[in-house]
């Protein structure tokens, strides 16, 4: 069974397949995979995927350091108050 056009732009065609999934290819016909694919499908709104959540590692470590800083002030704050 031949592949229907779904929809054509200047960087690539996306293809329904006879078995009801999709097929990409871009402006050379080469094919589309992985996640290039999917993010493509995604955006025209053809699939429903959970894309990975972009954490930033910057945040996460400058909680860990403020958490770590609290007990040696608390710590700091307790041998001043002896003197």
């Amino acid at each position: 069974m031949a592949m229907k056009i779904v929809k054509k732009t200047a960087e690539y065609t996306i293809f329904q397949r006879g078995d009801e999934r999709y097929a990409v290819k871009d402006a050379n016909k080469a094919p589309v995979n992985g996640e290039e694919k999917v993010r493509i499908l995604v955006e025209e709104g053809l699939v429903k995927a959970a894309l990975p959540k972009v954490e930033e590692p910057a945040e996460e470590a400058a909680e860990e350091a403020a958490a770590e800083e609290a007990p040696a002030e608390e710590a700091a704050e307790e041998s001043g108050d002896e003197d």
